[in-house]
């Protein structure tokens, strides 16, 4: 049975008034104070090099960022990927996951994305330039997603986000919750598809921990000097809502164009306009370009730009889909970002 065209723009309406009660404000006017910013962090080369406009289409392991329907519509029993990404200012942001297909319960897979910060110097108040010390944060998501196909059509699919920030002495945790839905072949249109996801809806980040103790003294008063605690200010997650569309077709044998796009309405950031087009050659080789573009963007507001990526696929018995993929994005007031992923399914 086939779910209507209008209960599906429906659902996109309700998903998006969601969006804007915990939004609660334009989000160009509260740019910089969210916290768990990492989630926003994309991992996958494929879907990075088409610029993130992949919502509709994307699929297996590597949808569980972009749109956790997407693991549904896995062409493998069971999978697994890993990736790799220089980011930006030098951190290095490491990805691993793994999926598997239960029959008719659907399917289900674990995510780890890890920041690596490298060795960062010591500072305190009466240490400015360094106590010599050195210290890395320790900043983790840990991801469980399910995915199940409805229909032929339709799939769905929620990821369950546990996040850690520690900083030396304190340290702060999150859980936060994503939903996505795909429709294939929208409106009786072959190759016409439709993704609609709400990300990263969850509690407050608030640090705590023996860091925020200090030591000091009212004045003018006649008792000694006693310890007290900073009370660190709690922040919202950075929630997203996105929807998008995506056609492929082929004009000639062994040859598919697939053509993607989302808009992504932001809580914390100004609204987004993705564009993705990628070639395809008789499954084997790819060749993608995409384009990230905020129209409200003001000076240096629009960090991420044009991207573009590669990739090769081979068939080797057991291992039915074997891909190498690799992503090249510009940054503006950074060094450019580069992207390398594996994956295999079984």
């Amino acid at each position: 049975m086939l779910v209507p065209f209008s209960s599906i723009l429906t659902l996109a309406a309700l998903c998006l008034g969601c969006l804007a009660g915990q939004a609660g404000a334009d989000g160009q006017n509260r740019a910089g104070t969210a916290s768990g910013m990492e989630l926003l962090i994309p991992v996958g080369a494929r879907d990075m090099a088409l610029g993130g406009a992949s919502i509709a289409t994307t699929s297996g392991i590597e949808a569980l960022h972009w749109n956790p329907a997407g693991l549904a519509r896995s062409k493998s029993n069971a999978g697994l990927m890993f990736s790799t990404m220089s980011y930006l200012a030098d951190i290095r942001v490491n990805y691993v996951a793994t999926g598997a297909r239960f029959g008719q319960l659907g399917s289900l897979a674990l995510s780890l994305k890890t920041l690596d910060f490298g060795e960062i110097p010591v500072t305190t108040e009466t240490a400015p330039d360094g106590t010599g010390g050195t210290f890395s944060p320790t900043f983790f998501t840990l991801g469980l997603t399910y995915g199940r196909a409805l229909t032929d059509r339709i799939s769905v699919g929620s990821t369950l986000h546990y996040l850690v920030n520690r900083i030396e002495r304190v340290d702060a945790t999150s859980s936060a919750l994503s939903v996505g839905l795909q429709y294939a072949n929208l409106g009786n249109v072959n190759g016409l598809d439709m993704g609609v996801a709400v990300k990263h809806i969850g509690t407050r980040m608030q640090f705590d921990g023996p860091g925020l103790l200090r030591s000091g003294q009212i004045d003018a008063v006649r008792r000694p000097g006693s310890i007290y605690k900073v009370e660190a200010s709690s922040a919202d997650l950075p929630s997203t809502f996105e929807i998008g569309l995506g056609y492929r077709y082929t004009p000639v044998t062994s040859n598919q164009v697939n053509l993607s796009s989302i808009f992504q309405h932001n809580n914390f950031a100004r609204d987004q306009w993705k564009l993705g087009a990628e070639y395809q050659y008789s499954d084997f080789f790819a060749l993608r370009g995409g384009f990230d573009y905020a129209p409200d963007a003001q000076g240096d507001e629009q960090i991420f730009g044009t991207s573009f990526g590669f990739g090769l696929n081979m068939d080797l018995g057991t291992l039915k889909d074997v891909r190498v993929d690799y992503a090249y994005t510009s940054a503006e007031l950074f060094d450019a970002m580069n992207t390398f992923t594996f994956q295999m399914g079984f």
